[in-house]
């Protein structure tokens, strides 16, 4: 498959700039997989289509607010660092701007309890930094200092109400610079209508990077390689997922982060295995799925790997017909828009 082929045209209008006031109640576009059918539906009545003995599988991982701001040693240049992943303990990996003023010996000065040194140069542009800070946890300073990383197809600050709103509702491991955006969607309440039907909620952890949404520069979709991200799966929820399956459920992925992670654990016989570490998984049509019988994911960046995942899952005609139709319906797009339902 090419690039030129997955390539579609979404309307500056459609493209969610804040999100609705009630989370469920976005649309939902439910996609029958067989037969290629779609419904026009309300998140909330996604409920419906769970049956007892189903499992939905959601990504923990929780977004802190990344983007942060200093001066430069010396010329008190105002510098943005956009904290990418944790290498070690006080080492981390950033984006920096404007990155050809930002230097290997450089000091940055965030506030006067906090700084950093530039320590190295990545190979895709970014800077290896390392912050030096007095007593406090690290991450409760930069939550007070940061702001949320919104998207750039988000054409505004961000504001107050995003460390809430871009969020999901069962955010636990701090670790996230981009929000698992098909999570958006769910509120207490849908969870715990879920759980009186009998279905099991999963948790696994991928803490997403700004690497799931960089977008493919080869026309050859096979050549794309993706960054690698920390990933959890634990022990029970392996139990949880594998006695789900052993007894007929389906398991519904929320995201496709959490598609990547199921598929990147997943063993021969079709069952998970618990681990942690780094992946790269990258799925891209033809794609046998292992473990994931239905995906709940938002309606995604033209030409992405998040589109093409849909695909593989779906297939490719039914994708494009489908968000032909949305932008037809005036569904929301990306971080902020409407969801799918593929089962």
């Amino acid at each position: 498959m090419k690039l030129s082929e997955i390539q579609f045209d979404v309307p500056k209008k459609l493209v969610a700039q804040y999100p609705v006031d009630v989370r469920d109640e976005s649309k939902l576009m439910v996609v029958n997989r067989k037969d290629s059918t779609l419904e026009d539906k309300i998140f909330k009545d996604i409920v419906d289509y769970f049956k007892e003995g189903d499992a939905l599988v959601v990504n923990e991982t929780k977004v802190f607010p990344a983007r942060i701001f200093g001066v430069k040693d010396k010329t008190d240049a105002k510098v943005e660092l956009l904290l990418l992943r944790q290498l070690a303990s006080t080492m981390w990996e950033v984006l920096v701007k404007p990155a050809r003023k930002v230097r290997v010996g450089n000091r940055i000065q965030i506030t006067d309890d906090l700084g950093c040194d530039v320590i190295d140069n990545t190979t895709s542009g970014g800077r290896v930094v390392r912050f030096d800070y007095n007593g406090e946890d690290f991450f409760n300073l930069i939550g007070r200092v940061g702001k949320s990383p919104l998207p750039p197809y988000i054409k505004r600050e961000a504001e107050e109400l995003d460390k809430e709103k871009y969020q999901t509702v069962y955010a636990q491991k701090i670790g996230a610079v981009a929000a698992p955006t098909a999570g958006l969607h769910f509120t207490e309440d849908l969870l715990e209508k879920l759980k009186a039907k009998g279905v099991k909620i999963i948790p696994l952890t991928l803490h997403v990077g700004l690497g799931t949404f960089r977008p493919i520069q080869v026309e050859d979709l096979g050549r794309h390689q993706m960054d690698s991200e920390y990933y959890e799966l634990s022990r029970e929820s392996e139990e949880q997922i594998n006695e789900v399956k052993r007894k007929g459920g389906r398991i519904v992925a929320v995201g496709t982060t959490t598609v990547r992670v199921l598929e990147t654990v997943a063993t021969v016989d079709k069952f998970v295995k618990a681990n942690s570490g780094w992946t790269d998984k990258y799925i891209h049509p033809p794609y046998t799925f292992k473990v994931v019988d239905a995906l709940i994911t938002n309606f995604h960046v033209s030409g992405s790997t998040l589109f093409l995942l849909s695909c593989a899952f779906s297939d490719k005609d039914t994708m494009m017909k489908a968000y032909k139709k949305a932008v037809k319906q005036k569904y929301r797009f990306h971080s902020y828009g409407d969801a799918m339902f593929i089962y």
